[in-house]
C-alpha cells in the first residue's frame, strides 16, 4: 500500500517543507489540487458535496500544482508528486504539454498526471473555453498531450485541435502516468481506457467498492486487465489499520491522506504540528 499527503487548502509557505518531511517519513507521493479561481456566484453545484456548496473561502490559499510539483520536486529526491486532479477542460493542451514535460524533466520524472474534466462552467468560459461539448474536448485533449509527451516530430488533426509537425525537447525520458479522475460512467469508461490508474474525490467506501468493480469489467472490456493500474482514493468513511486493510482488500492501491486532520491541526495550523502528524502516521502505518 502507498500513502500519499494531500496538501490541498494549505498555506503556500509551508509546501516545502511539508514535502520534505513527507519524503524523510517515507510517504511515496504528494497529491496536488487545483483551482483556478473562486467565482462569487457559482452556476453549477460542486458534485463532491451533500448540498453542492464549496468546501472553500475566496480566501482560501491554491497555487497552479505543476509551479508546485516543481518547487516542492527541487526541494527533495524520492517523493512523487501528482496532480489530483488538474481540470483540463478550462487550459490548452500543447501548452500543457509544454508544462508537464517540463515538469517531469525537473523532478527527474517523478510527476504523474492526474486528469478531469472540470465542474464550474465560469472556469471554461472565463478562460475562452467552451462549456458545451467538453467531455470530447478533454479525450482530445488527453490524446494531444500524450503524443507531443511522446517525443519527436508529431501532428495532429482532430475535431478541436490542429496542428502540423511540432517537437518538444527534452521529451520525458520515461512516460508520464496518467490517472483520470471523476466518479460517472463516462469518466470510468475514460480512466479504464486511457489512464494508468484512476483518483477519486471523496468517496464512501460502499460506492468506492462498486467503483473499483465497475473499473475491472471496463479495463476487461478494453483489454487492458492485465497492465498495472492505479487505485488512488479518499475514502471518508475508513480510516485506522482496520480501514486500510479494507482498502488495501478492495484493490485500493494508495491512500491519500492528510494526517494532521486527524490529530486536530487545521489546514492553517502550525507548520510544527503537521510535521509531527507526519511523522505519527509514518509511525503508525508506513514503517
Amino acid at each position: 500500500m502507498k500513502y500519499t499527503v494531500g496538501i490541498a487548502m494549505t498555506p503556500l509557505h509551508e509546501l516545502t517543507a511539508l514535502a520534505r518531511t513527507a519524503e524523510e517519513c517515507g510517504f511515496s507521493s504528494i497529491a496536488l489540487p487545483d483551482s483556478l479561481f473562486y467565482m462569487q456566484t457559482q452556476s453549477a453545484d460542486y458534485p463532491y458535496t451533500p448540498d453542492g456548496s464549496r468546501m472553500w473561502t475566496e480566501e482560501t490559499p491554491w497555487v497552479d500544482p505543476l509551479i508546485a510539483a516543481a518547487a516542492m520536486g527541487a526541494v527533495t529526491s524520492r517523493i512523487e508528486f501528482y496532480t489530483q486532479v488538474l481540470k483540463l477542460g478550462s487550459r490548452n493542451p500543447v501548452l500543457l504539454a509544454r508544462q508537464v514535460g517540463s515538469v517531469a524533466a525537473l523532478t527527474d520524472n517523478r510527476f504523474g498526471f492526474g486528469v478531469g474534466i472540470g465542474w464550474a462552467p465560469e472556469e471554461f468560459e472565463w478562460c475562452g473555453v467552451p462549456y458545451d461539448k467538453r467531455g470530447r474536448r478533454v479525450d482530445e485533449m488527453i490524446d494531444v498531450i500524450k503524443l507531443i509527451l511522446g517525443g519527436g516530430m508529431v501532428e495532429h488533426h482532430g475535431e478541436f485541435y490542429d496542428f502540423d509537425k511540432l517537437q518538444m525537447s527534452p521529451a520525458p525520458t520515461a512516460p508520464v502516468p496518467f490517472y483520470v479522475g471523476g466518479h460517472t460512467d463516462v469518466a470510468l469508461r475514460r480512466a479504464a481506457r486511457v489512464g494508468d490508474g484512476w483518483t477519486s474525490a471523496m468517496i464512501k467506501f460502499d460506492d468506492l467498492v462498486s467503483v473499483i468493480e465497475r473499473l475491472r469489467e471496463l479495463r476487461n472490456e478494453y483489454g487492458k486487465s492485465e497492465e498495472p493500474y492505479e487505485i488512488q482514493t479518499v475514502c471518508i468513511d475508513r480510516f485506522g489499520k482496520d480501514g486500510f486493510a479494507e482498502l488495501e482488500a478492495a484493490g485500493v492501491t494508495d491512500i491519500i491522506t492528510v494526517p494532521w486532520v486527524f490529530d486536530g491541526v487545521g489546514f492553517d495550523g502550525p507548520l510544527e504540528a503537521k510535521q509531527d502528524s507526519l511523522r505519527k502516521f509514518a509511525d503508525t502505518h508506513i514503517h
